[in-house]
């Protein structure tokens, strides 16, 4: 590209970053005692368009400088979207040593040196996107059903064992399984009407099914409370042993049981664990399952449905397994949710939240367990690093989603083992495979 050219696409790239800055950046609304008023603020539009100019003509440069560097071998593997870059690599051995690793740091991060209460409760909200994100990607990355209303059996887990809770008092441990089964049985009742839909008008079914849970949560006052909420929510306990301060009517308390000083953090740090040994569990499930006939079934469904039915597979039996199994860990991770938080409403589901989770799955990597682990630690942290930039933190988060798309559009980490492997062919000289 000649020097004219660079130029000018510059050029256009400032013009357009400009117009998109004008808005955002052009005009602030003050406060003066009575109509709100305006300031223009153009020279901040200025610096945005100089910004892009040059930035673009850094990005062209390298992009020339990187063709001209490259080998013959290396261009081709480039062109044909086959080189092997570190992610890549990385994505081919998470089995093997990522994957531990990423487990050994999550099992030891309470107990370093700066975990404190901040911490800790950030490890807890990736864990719980973490586990969402696995339990979508069994519908999603495995079985190759777009689902945009997963936040439904969020729901779901989190009223059941609020109402529960409240109303029959029972314990976080009793309601953990219900939960999972009311939110399989909904995911069943999602998947007949969709046996025969696929690509967008799935996503569009999905979509309302997800915010027909939503309405009917903020409608239904006389059993959800409605906007209202429900509140004081029961916290789990230690096998029964509370983590309150000072028991009541004679019962042991957890620092009590141990000989501990009472310290708020232990019940912080409990939480953390409950979540990492959940998170594992459907990590472990997932893992197995893929190796099952229902599992290779999931993935026959994903590449190519009417193959799928040449080979015998019943698609309405596979589409069911796999909205019910993906929705039961979606009620576990809300059950979970609804004990943290101690209180819940119809606010905390909207469609923003199946948005983040789905693109959790979609940044890792389709069907790949630890790139879900990297996307859900990067979109949500990411938000509380930009904290204090609250003005533009979305800003930050949408643009930091379009360029990972547009550097990894397959994922951060989209490598996946198959789950099974043929033998080798047999050599023309009668010889068997070495």
């Amino acid at each position: 590209m000649t020097v004219q050219q660079r130029l000018r696409d510059a050029v256009l790239a400032a013009f357009v970053g400009a117009v998109l800055a004008l808005p955002l950046l052009g005009f602030e609304t003050v406060d003066t005692g009575g109509p709100l008023g305006i300031n223009t603020r153009f020279h901040l539009v200025g610096y945005a368009a100089v910004i892009v100019f040059f930035g673009r003509l850094v990005f062209m440069g390298l992009l020339d400088w990187r063709r001209n560097h490259l080998t013959k071998g290396q261009q081709a593997e480039a062109a044909t979207g086959e080189r092997r870059d570190f992610l890549t690599r990385l994505g081919s051995k998470a089995d093997k040593w990522l994957m531990p690793a990423l487990i050994a740091f999550a099992v030891i991060l309470p107990m370093m040196p700066f975990a404190d209460r901040t911490v800790v409760d950030l490890g807890t909200v990736v864990l719980i996107y973490v586990m969402l994100g696995w339990g979508l990607n069994i519908v999603v990355g495995l079985a190759g059903l777009l689902d945009l209303g997963y936040v439904a059996f969020y729901a779901v887990g989190a009223y059941t064992y609020a109402l529960l809770s409240q109303h029959f008092g029972l314990s976080f441990w009793a309601c953990l399984p219900l939960a999972g089964l009311f939110a399989a049985s909904f995911g069943v009742v999602l998947g007949f009407p969709v046996l025969r839909l696929r690509g967008d008008y799935l996503a569009i079914v999905t979509l309302g099914f997800g915010e027909i849970i939503r309405i009917i949560l903020l409608n239904w006052t006389s059993v959800t409370q409605g906007s209202n909420g429900i509140s004081g929510i029961q916290r789990p306990s230690f096998f029964g042993y509370p983590f309150t301060a000072d028991p009541d009517d004679g019962v042991t308390a957890f620092h009590q049981l141990f000989g501990l000083e009472y310290s708020s953090l232990q019940r912080i740090i409990f939480l953390y664990y409950v979540i990492l040994v959940l998170a594992l569990v459907t990590n472990l499930f997932t893992m197995r399952i893929r190796r099952l006939p229902v599992g290779r079934a999931w993935e026959a469904l994903r590449e190519d449905e009417i193959a799928c039915k040449a080979l015998g597979i019943n698609p309405t039996n596979t589409k069911l397994t796999a909205f019910a199994i993906g929705a039961m860990f979606g009620g576990f991770a809300g059950s979970f949710f609804a004990t943290r938080q101690g209180f819940i409403s119809p606010e905390s589901f909207s469609f923003i939240e199946s948005a983040v989770i789905l693109a959790i799955v979609v940044l890792g990597g389709m069907g790949s367990q630890a790139g879900i682990v990297l996307a859900a630690a990067f979109l949500t942290l990411l938000p509380e690093v930009a904290r204090e930039f609250s003005l533009y933190r979305m800003l930050a988060f949408g643009a930091a989603m379009v360029l990972i798309m547009i550097w990894r559009p397959q994922g951060l980490l989209s490598h996946r083992e198959p789950t099974i492997r043929l033998p080798k062919p047999a050599r023309p000289g009668g010889g068997g495979a070495s």
